[in-house]
């Protein structure tokens, strides 16, 4: 009885982990607002500027940054959620002007990402980073 409970607990650990590592990335589509949104209120309040670094996602929490990386070109934006969206279906992340054109996704305007939620310890650095490219 009490070896079946630890196993209990192991395995839901283990699961948890799994999930917790699993919601710090992911890949699918990511399109970019049209610049006639420049100046618009996001639903964080903010107004939406074609030249920032920001993106629209459904659930995470406004503030979070994360770094979308275009799988066909390898490049990098450091991007912060600040507005909810997209509202297509099949696209994961809607992108800034900016971001998108970091990344090379706007003359197609959509693309491959993959998408790495950044952890405190490592905001310095990438912004760093992504200022210098």
């Amino acid at each position: 009885m009490v070896k079946s409970i630890l196993l209990l607990i192991f395995c839901s650990v283990i699961s948890l982990s799994i999930v917790a590592k699993d919601a710090r990335s992911f890949q699918g589509k990511a399109s970019f607002y049209a610049r006639k949104f420049n100046g618009r209120r996001t639903s964080s309040g903010e107004r939406y500027k074609n030249n920032g670094y920001t993106a629209a996602h459904r659930s995470l929490p406004y503030g979070t940054l994360l770094e979308v990386t275009n799988k066909s070109n390898g490049k990098k934006a450091v991007v912060r959620v600040n507005d909810r969206g997209p509202h297509r279906r099949k696209v994961l992340l809607d992108l800034s002007y900016a971001a998108a054109k970091k990344i090379g996704i706007v003359r197609r305007g959509i693309g491959n990402v993959r998408v790495r939620v950044l952890s405190k310890q490592e905001i310095p650095n990438a912004l760093y980073a992504s200022a210098r490219n």
